[in-house]
C-alpha cells in the first residue's frame, strides 16, 4: 500500500517520517467524598499529540532539514497537516529537534504536533443581510464525488489547490476518505 506523502501549510516531507505515535487523552479529576472514598469525573478529551522522527538522506539532507525548520520558525499559528494514517487536522507545529549532529547527506530529526480545537473560532466574522446569503449560496459550485475521484484530483481539475478546495469544505477533516455520493465545494 502506498502512502500519500506528508503534509504542513506548504511543506510536503520529500519521504514519510519512520516513527509516529499519536496520543489520545481524556482530562480526568478525582473527588475526594466523605468517609475515604472518591469519584472519577471525566472533563473531556484534550488535544492529540503527534510526535515522530524521520531522517533525510543522500545529497542535500542538511538542506531538506534546513526548509523543514523555516517552516517551524515561521510557523506561529496553526496549519493544515495532512498525515498519511492519522486523520488531516488543524495542528500547531510545536517541537522540532535533532537527534545526532547533521552530516550534509544525513539528518536524524524529531517533531510534534498538537491538533487544535475547531469548537472556538476566534476570528471576527462578516456578517451579512438574508439577502446576500441567497445571492452568496447562488455562485455556489459542486461536485458529486463518483468512484475513483479524489480531493487532489478534484483540486486539480479545478485549478486549485488542495488547501483551497479544504478550505470550501469544512466538514471534510480526512481529505484520504471520501466516497461517491460525496458533494465537494468547489466554488
Amino acid at each position: 500500500m502506498r502512502l500519500s506523502p506528508m503534509r504542513f501549510k506548504d511543506y510536503t516531507w520529500p519521504h514519510n517520517p519512520r516513527v509516529y505515535e499519536i496520543e489520545f487523552r481524556h482530562q480526568v479529576v478525582s473527588h475526594k467524598v466523605p468517609f475515604g472514598t472518591y469519584v472519577l469525573q471525566s472533563l473531556g478529551r484534550t488535544n492529540r499529540v503527534l510526535k515522530g522522527e524521520g531522517e533525510f538522506v543522500g545529497p542535500g539532507a542538511y538542506e531538506e532539514f534546513k526548509k523543514l525548520a523555516s517552516v517551524f520558525s515561521s510557523s506561529n499559528s496553526p496549519g493544515l497537516l495532512i498525515h498519511p494514517i492519522w486523520q488531516s487536522a488543524h495542528a500547531y507545529f510545536v517541537a522540532l529537534s535533532l537527534k545526532q549532529e547533521p552530516r550534509e547527506d544525513y539528518v536524524k530529526y524529531a517533531f510534534e504536533f498538537w491538533e487544535c480545537s475547531d469548537i472556538y473560532d476566534t476570528k471576527a466574522k462578516l456578517v451579512r443581510p438574508a439577502a446576500h446569503e441567497k445571492e452568496e449560496k447562488s455562485t455556489e459550485k459542486w461536485h458529486t464525488v463518483v468512484s475513483g475521484d479524489t480531493m487532489w484530483g478534484i483540486a486539480a481539475k479545478n485549478g486549485m489547490s488542495l488547501q483551497e478546495l479544504l478550505a470550501l469544505n469544512p466538514q471534510m477533516k480526512n481529505p484520504n476518505l471520501i466516497y461517491p455520493g460525496d458533494k465537494v465545494r468547489i466554488a
